[in-house]
């Protein structure tokens, strides 16, 4: 080489190194420069500021205790308790709490020395250690109290309501009724209701005691007691689990017997006419283009909500992607094989079936085995809108705002499924396509 060949040749080097450090300063800088800017688009400071510990931690807490609630209707002086404050919670007549007592006055002893006292008139007395007794009175809708005007941050009032929250639990006074709520660990009520006769009773109690109720045996009556469960809907939630997974299970079947023969059309190898590949595979693009649950929100306003309307959602959306990767894998196939079984004097139909089919089996099945596990998440966030499955009773809970252990019981539920479902596809993959040691 030259002198000038190879000065040229190290000014190319040269700049191909410097393009090269160029490239790589670029890139991460412009990864960084992104990341700033979804900082501030998305108001990462202002979420910070707004973010809640206090409410963290309640709704955590709300997750795996429980709250009894003593009301009493200022009006009228009834005085009622319940479990989260529902009817279907709510003690006997003639049960109550044993931290409730009403020697002369209602006293409720929540604890740390704090105690409620419903007065005669509306009236209500409360101990806080570290504050002098706090009065209200109830006249009307509106509250006087002798409460100061410079107040701690966990007690808001007005002439309307008071809120007061401690640690051993919440006192909620209006001009219509007076609430106390005290706090417990564990799912109450979650066996047994309190009008069951098993409710409070051991588990030896039950399978070796005497009768409980004499119109049954204990196991029997415990178990339907149990089963039909008015609080926790025991059977409500078996039924709405088996709803979503025949949810995922029908559109997932569905749209897999549905892509095979269109993936023939789609096929290069199978499908000599441009027209009808380009026609096919444009159809599978736009069925799984449009996401499963917009195609839920259109089904539904078709044909109304319900568990068929979500199943009809996951099969046309897998229906074009099972029908691209079938397609894919159909493109792949040994042509041996396949000239093998047409040296037999099979006919086309047959050199499909005994050519083809056995080639691409385990991608078939492989694929719509994953795809059943991954829709029976699917079906749950599904069945949340069409008004199916454990997604509706999951959406129901989170909406009231105060039943968060169904929440969480709920969420535990769909866990123990989606497990199941992954066990249940390997386990069937391993029966069906066999397993390498």
């Amino acid at each position: 080489m030259t002198a000038i060949e190879v000065s040229s040749t190290k000014l190319e080097a040269v700049r191909l190194f410097r393009r090269k450090r160029l490239v790589g300063f670029c890139i991460p800088a412009a990864i960084v420069l992104y990341l700033v800017y979804i900082f501030f688009a998305f108001d990462v400071p202002g979420l910070a500021r707004r973010a809640s510990l206090e409410n963290a931690v309640t709704l955590a807490s709300d997750s795996w205790s429980h709250k009894v609630h003593v009301t009493r209707e200022n009006s009228t002086g009834e005085i009622t308790y319940s479990v989260e404050g529902e009817r279907k919670g709510m003690y006997p007549d003639g049960m109550r709490p044993d931290w409730v007592s009403d020697d002369e006055v209602l006293t409720i002893d929540l604890g740390g020395d704090h105690i409620v006292r419903y007065l005669p008139d509306a009236r209500t007395e409360i101990e806080i250690p570290g504050m002098p007794v706090i009065r209200v009175q109830a006249e009307g809708r509106s509250l006087t109290s002798n409460l100061p005007e410079d107040l701690p941050d966990w007690i808001s009032a007005s002439n309307r309501r008071i809120g007061i929250t401690t640690p051993e639990g919440r006192i909620t006074l209006t001009g219509a009724r007076s609430e106390v709520f005290n706090y417990f660990p564990g799912w109450e009520l979650f066996w047994f209701t309190l009008d069951s006769p098993y409710y409070g009773q051991g588990v030896a109690t039950i399978l070796f005691g005497e009768r409980l109720d004499p119109a049954r045996s204990n196991i029997t009556g415990a178990l339907s007691d149990w089963w039909n469960n008015a609080m926790w809907r025991h059977k409500d939630v078996a039924w709405a689990i088996g709803e979503t997974i025949l949810m995922a299970f029908l559109g997932t079947m569905g749209a897999a017997i549905i892509a095979l023969p269109l993936a023939f059309l789609a096929a290069r190898r199978f499908s000599p006419i441009m027209l009808v590949r380009a026609a096919t595979r444009r159809l599978f693009d736009f069925v799984r283009g449009v996401d499963a649950l917009i195609w839920t929100v259109v089904l539904a306003r078709a044909f109304g909500p319900g568990p068929l309307t979500g199943a009809l959602a996951i099969l046309i959306t897998d229906t074009g992607t099972f029908g691209k990767i079938f397609s894919e894998a159909l493109e792949n196939v040994d042509q041996k094989q396949i000239e093998g079984v047409a040296s037999t004097g099979a006919n086309p139909l047959q050199r499909y079936r005994f050519g083809v089919i056995p080639q691409i089996m385990p991608v078939l099945l492989a694929q719509i085995l994953y795809f059943l596990e991954s829709n029976t998440r699917s079906a749950t966030i599904i069945g949340a809108i069409t008004g199916g499955g454990i997604g509706l009773l999951l959406t129901q809970a989170i909406q009231t705002q105060k039943d968060w252990e169904e929440v969480a019981y709920y969420i535990v539920l769909i866990v123990i499924m989606v497990m199941f479902m992954d066990w249940f596809s390997g386990w069937l993959r391993g029966r069906l396509i066999g397993r390498k040691d």
